[in-house]
């Protein structure tokens, strides 16, 4: 819980810097339709102008915050990022989602959205270990919850690639151990893989960017 604080703690203050700091991008108009703040949103991000995106939508939510529109421009900005490589905006916004509009099917695909954001926010299997274990549990979650999703094959391939991921990472702290003659600790990261699905004739060595690739 404090971790997700703090996740959103930060996207605020990057939302706050950024209507303060970017001034060509600043939004200088007031009392507007809803309407006119969500054709601006989509304009902006048609012409790939996120961080404008951002600011006509934080114009719509704070002068309309019960417009039906509010829904519809929160999940096309969250894509949007994503499409971006902005991870932590795109979660940022599917937060958003779920704690204010989803309802049925619509959680579902969110929840489905933010393990995507998250798989593909894994871009050093060494740096991001703590967001590996929390995707692969936000994964188990998943499974458990939606059995017969149509989102289903996506999220069992993102589970084999998250202990593909895992099961390197081991084996990489393994070898650190071995060379540092802390055998009895290189032995306890080989019996995690010995207890795992996989097997070292499973898994090619990744290239940069590997995990994302599934997606492309």
């Amino acid at each position: 819980m404090f971790q997700n604080y703090k996740k959103s703690l930060l996207v605020v203050l990057v939302l706050i810097f950024t209507v303060g700091c970017s001034d060509k991008d600043a939004v200088k108009e007031y009392d507007k339709p809803a309407l006119y703040w969500y054709k601006n949103i989509i304009k902006s991000v048609a012409s790939s102008n996120f961080d404008k995106a951002d600011n006509y939508y934080i114009s719509l939510r704070s002068e309309h915050m019960r417009s039906p529109l509010l829904p519809t421009a929160t999940m096309i900005l969250a894509q949007a990022h994503m499409e971006d490589k902005s991870y932590l905006m795109s979660d940022y916004y599917l937060d958003e989602y779920l704690k204010k509009y989803a309802s049925g099917e619509k959680v579902e695909q969110a929840k489905f959205l933010k393990i995507k954001a998250a798989f593909l926010g894994v871009k050093d299997i060494n740096k991001d270990q703590k967001l590996m274990i929390d995707t692969l549990n936000d994964v188990e979650a998943f499974i458990k919850t939606y059995p017969n999703s149509k989102y289903r094959p996506t999220v069992d391939t993102l589970k084999v690639r998250l202990h593909m991921a895992q099961y390197m990472l081991n084996e990489n702290v393994a070898r650190l151990y071995d060379r540092i003659g802390k055998d009895k600790a290189a032995a306890l990261y080989r019996e995690k893989n010995a207890n795992s699905v996989l097997n070292t004739t499973d898994i090619e060595a990744p290239k940069e960017g590997f995990l994302d690739r599934i997606f492309n």
